[in-house]
């Protein structure tokens, strides 16, 4: 068969879109059993007091890691070649940057995650996502 894509890459939040987009991304890869699924999650470094910083930093490193496991459990049902990242930082920007390192020429995302923040149509990632991403954005609602 022949794709479009070959490499897909879903930011995920444990969301409610997140898991929609997931499912998306999952259902696009078995379309095509070269196509490779890399599913991203952003761990964002908190502004507070150092010790409290540290302590919530191993917190959400703690709860990525349980998310990690149960991601990878829902992707072994497929026969494609996926991966999960866990990365530190700037959300929207580590998005972008991710999707140029690692060549994805597709990304599937939820229109808004968990933050508290909402903007009119899309959340503040999901906008700064489509705009400056170098490939296609499927947002899923």
């Amino acid at each position: 068969m022949l794709t479009i894509y070959s490499r897909i890459v879903v930011p995920y939040d444990h969301s409610e879109l997140s898991k929609k987009a997931l499912q998306s991304a999952m259902t696009l890869a078995k379309q095509d059993i070269k196509i490779e699924l890399y599913v991203l999650m952003v761990i964002q470094p908190e502004i507070t007091i150092a010790y409290q910083q540290t302590n919530t930093r191993e917190n959400q490193r703690e709860a990525f890691g349980e998310v990690r496991n149960i991601i990878e459990k829902k992707l072994s049902v497929l026969p494609n070649r996926t991966r999960t990242f866990v990365l530190e930082g700037n959300p929207p920007s580590l998005i972008v940057d991710f999707v140029k390192e690692h060549d994805g020429d597709l990304i599937v995302m939820g229109s808004r995650g968990l933050s508290g923040l909402k903007e009119l149509f899309l959340g503040s990632v999901s906008h700064y996502v489509v705009q400056k991403a170098p490939c296609p954005v499927l947002v899923v609602k």
